[in-house]
């Protein structure tokens, strides 16, 4: 099934969503994980959002998690290896109907993506007049992208690395 743009407003129930399938996920691959943390929009209350939940798995390392991959299969993820980023293992799971419900980005622990994701996420919850920004940009982009992901993405990207600029400045600097 191909993938389909939208987005919706916030639902508090992705805190939960994450919650639960953060458990599971600690089952699967037990002790090379290091820690989780909900990333992406979900995450960040207040703002529109693919209702897609983002799971940054922090592990000991990527081949650690290669040797757990039938234990995320068995919870429905389909397995992708990289998927196009260096250092990552990426998962991707949809409901019945085919409809992306979640995405697991695995990276060694304290890696820059951990911190550049982390970073980016705590901006945006610490800054809700830049998350307001962030939601209105996107809001725009799939009135005006008729369903093109990669116009989306193309769209979002001199904001996004923006922010994540100034939130790994922010952070460097003790998050003032």
């Amino acid at each position: 099934m191909p993938f389909i743009l939208t987005i919706e407003p916030h639902r508090v129930s992705w805190k939960d969503d994450y919650s639960s399938e953060a458990a599971r996920i600690q089952t699967a691959l037990g002790s090379s994980l290091t820690a989780l943390h909900h990333i992406g929009s979900t995450s960040i209350p207040g703002i529109t959002a693919k209702p897609i939940i983002d799971i940054l798995a922090e592990v000991e390392s990527v081949e650690s998690v290669d040797l757990r991959a039938r234990e995320m299969e068995a919870l429905g993820y389909e397995v992708m290896g990289e998927f196009c980023i260096p250092g990552r293992r990426y998962f991707r799971k949809d409901d019945e109907a085919g409809v992306r419900t979640h995405q697991v980005h695995a990276f060694v622990a304290g890696s820059p993506d951990v911190t550049r994701h982390l970073a980016f996420r705590d901006y945006l919850r610490c800054h809700p007049d830049v998350a307001a920004q962030y939601s209105d940009l996107k809001r725009r982009l799939v009135d005006s992208c008729n369903g093109d992901f990669e116009a989306y993405m193309d769209g979002k990207d001199a904001f996004v690395k923006g922010v994540e600029r100034r939130a790994l400045e922010w952070v460097a600097a003790g998050r003032k």
